[in-house]
């Protein structure tokens, strides 16, 4: 290929090629800077260069450094490459980010030649790499391969939605995301075969500048009115990877059984899988916690390993899961099947009658589950009505394990952790997929057994591991910032409460707060404050405590089916205890902190999506009933109006301010209120309201109501005094 120009002869400014040879041939990070600098660009054209760039991130081809090559025909020496596929051998080929397929045909496969003295890994399905091309002479099996010269930042904007046809096999894309503002053009031959109503996965390949944003549709994920298709929107839109490649399904079906040598054999012991069993000893209790040894199976830098560091977690949709590992693993080989001989990771602990642990000891072992039993099951036999297992069950297993647990909470008690009142809906689909009831599951106390059994063994594995001195991811969750104390604290003073400021704060300090609302008109709109002052949790290879469960010492051991940092755990135990060859791997180690950075980013990520799913799910179920009235709490107070919650169904939805009354709000954000600025009438935070459903946008999940309750009396914003209410809002019936 001929070398391309240096300059953009209209412009001034550097050709695309150009920065693109000059990023990939340049030492270290390359700025905007370094690009002007490079091309001796002053004045107006540095303030070019800077529009330049900006839409090359949005492409997102380079991130802040990048730039998309268009070339027609021929493939360029230097350009941008997507992975789409593994072999056997786990060779990756790839094809060029801008290829044409109406103008050209066919995008060329490339083989990607890996230079295994990098020490960096493999690409993955889906990664986007800067690459030197070169063509292969005739004959050779590709007529390219390629070297990759950088990796890139992230990956091309995508957006996804419904296909629209329009004239000339051209057409638009609808957005499903509530924050998407405008529609997206899909020039002719881009819509990838889509059809008119059809739910599409799409890139963006130009922003928007004059017109709207241009798309190319990449997936086809079927009919937007099948409500089968809803949790598809979530998946896509979040780049949640939701299938397996060939090289991990094969490697998960060359899996042997495990081996019995050197296994601790506990099939003896009546161990059930609601909770591992218990049995007393000298006024105390010992308790087993069994969990599957997945690392037998799932070794580091193995393509199953890279597939499940990349997913960091299962995604759980009313409709479906999306796994962290394959289903041999998750549903065969590491579930503990009833009867069946399963290879775990063991948590021996030795509590005091009050609840204290005296010891702990890890070891693997071979177990086999003596009952499989529903939390309903375990709770009925303990509360006399049970069916003929479990009863079987009650006088070797679960009187024992209750009354471990009983001792257990006498401690929990005392250490006080943070008992926030958050029950959690259940969305119950019919056969059709679509909505058929939402519930609030009752909460026994055979969940708050296993929950607190698995608290404990967590916290006997990171004592472990620090004792050891043996590499780690904790589960981190630091106390409240000063900033969100304070406005804690002003907040309390406007229902009567006092939160001193300047003390170390424990869980249980908030636990007093919750205790002096209980029973006042106050209660949950107090639990919903104390709730956002709270950080978030987050995976960190630097132990910082855990303040919501008031522990010092605290990380994930008790689902490496479904948290890749359980897995990481698993193995720092294996590695600590000399359990076996199948620890931590140097890399393991060395990728630690990006590992933390990067599951706890995938963990949001499914937060959102699962959020997003139940949130589409069930204003479909409520598009029939536009009109009709619904008991609702005050959930979020902002200037443009109220965010409201549906008690009946947990849906969330937005109450405009112009439909609250012929008056001014302000808002008053140390109460968390919209005032009226001529009655004083008030919606404050946690108030139980009625409002009328007026709009329903199924695919965004969006829903939007008119307020019909009147607000509760207080002082107008002008005696709130502090300097606390802002900028005032017209609202109109």
């Amino acid at each position: 290929s001929p070398k391309p120009p240096k300059r953009s002869p209209s412009l001034g400014l550097p050709t695309e090629a150009a920065v693109l040879e000059f990023i990939a041939t340049s030492p270290g990070i390359v700025g905007k800077r370094d690009i002007a600098r490079a091309f001796d660009l002053k004045g107006n054209a540095k303030i070019g260069l800077k529009s330049l760039l900006k839409v090359l991130e949005q492409k997102g081809q380079l991130g802040r450094r990048g730039k998309k090559v268009t070339h027609a025909a021929t493939l360029p020496p230097v350009t941008v490459l997507e992975v789409v596929a593994l072999d056997d051998s786990g060779h990756a080929f790839a094809s060029p980010v801008t290829w044409d397929p109406l103008a050209h045909g066919d995008a060329p496969s490339i083989l990607i030649r890996q230079d295994h003295k990098s020490g960096q890994p493999a690409p993955g399905i889906g990664d986007r790499v800067l690459a030197r091309i070169e063509a292969l002479p005739h004959g050779a099996h590709h007529a390219y391969q390629a070297q990759i010269m950088r990796r890139l930042s992230h990956d091309a904007v995508r957006v996804v939605g419904i296909y629209r046809s329009g004239p000339g096999n051209a057409g638009r894309i609808i957005p499903s995301g509530k924050k998407d503002r405008h529609d997206y053009h899909v020039p002719q031959g881009e819509n990838g075969g889509a059809e008119d109503g059809e739910l599409v996965a799409a890139e963006v390949t130009r922003p928007a500048a004059r017109g709207l944003p241009q798309a190319r549709v990449r997936l086809r994920l079927g009919a937007a009115n099948d409500p089968r298709n809803t949790s598809l929107i979530a998946i896509h839109t979040h780049g949640i990877p939701d299938q397996f490649q060939e090289g991990v399904l094969a490697e998960v079906s060359e899996l042997q059984s495990f081996a019995l040598q050197g296994r601790e054999d506990l099939r003896g012991i009546p161990l059930v899988t609601i909770d591992p069993v218990d049995a007393r000893d000298s006024g105390g209790h010992k308790v087993i916690v069994a969990i599957a040894d997945v690392a037998t199976y799932v070794r580091p830098q193995s393509a199953l390993d890279r597939e499940a560091r990349k997913r960091g977690n299962s995604t759980y949709f009313p409709d479906r899961v999306v796994p962290m590992l394959p289903e041999r693993i998750s549903n065969d080989l590491c579930s503990l099947r009833e009867g069946v001989d399963r290879p775990a990771l063991v948590c021996h602990m030795v509590f005091d009658r009050s609840g204290r642990k005296l010891s702990h000891r890890f070891s693997r072992a071979v177990m086999r589950s003596a009952a499989k039993l529903s939390y309903e099951d375990a709770q009925a036999a303990i509360d006399g009505a049970g069916d003929a297992k479990a009863e079987a069950l009650l006088g070797p297993v679960l009187r024992p394990l209750w009354a471990a647990y009983g001792a257990l909470t006498t401690a929990r008690n005392k250490r006080g952790p943070l008992e926030l009142d958050l029950p959690e809906r259940k969305i119950l689909l019919d056969k059709a997929g679509n909505v058929d009831r939402i519930v609030v599951p009752q909460r026994l106390d055979a969940h708050r057994l296993i929950e607190e059994f698995m608290i404990q063994a967590n916290v006997a594995a990171a004592e472990e591991l620090i004792k050891r001195r043996t590499p780690l991811l904790f589960r981190v969750h630091e106390e409240p910032s000063q900033e969100k104390v304070r406005s804690l604290a002003e907040f309390l003073k406007t229902v009567n409460i006092s939160l001193a400021l300047g003390q170390v704060l424990r869980s249980r300090n908030f636990n007093t707060i919750l205790t002096q609302a209980k029973d006042t008109p106050h209660e949950r709109l107090v639990h919903e404050v104390v709730l956002r002052s709270q950080a978030q949790a987050q995976y960190r290879p630097e132990n910082a405590g855990h303040f919501g469960l008031s522990l010092a010492n605290y990380a994930h051991f008790t689902s490496p089916i479904r948290r890749y940092a359980d897995l990481i755990v698993h193995r720092a135990l294996i590695t600590a205890c000399k359990l076996g060859p199948d620890g931590l791997s140097v890399d393991d180690i060395a990728t630690l902190a990006d590992t933390a950075d990067l599951i706890s980013a995938a963990e949001r990520r499914s937060m959102m999506a699962e959020r997003e799913t139940s949130d589409r799910l069930v204003a479909a179920h409520l598009s029939t009933q536009l009109g009709a009235i619904f008991k609702a709490r005050i959930g979020g107070v902002v200037g443009a109006g109220l965010f409201v919650n549906l008690e009946a169904t947990g849906a969330d939805g937005f109450v405009p301010v112009s439909t609250l009354g012929r008056s001014f709000y302000v808002l008053d954000d140390v109460r968390h209120a919209l005032v009226s600025s001529e009655t004083g009438e008030t919606f404050q935070l946690g108030d139980t309201v009625e409002v009328r459903l007026a709009e329903v946008a199924p695919v965004k999940g969006g829903l939007k109501f008119d307020m019909v309750s009147d607000g509760k009396k207080g002082p107008k914003p002008a005696r709130l005094g502090r300097g606390r209410v802002k900028k005032p809002f017209r609202a109109r019936r």
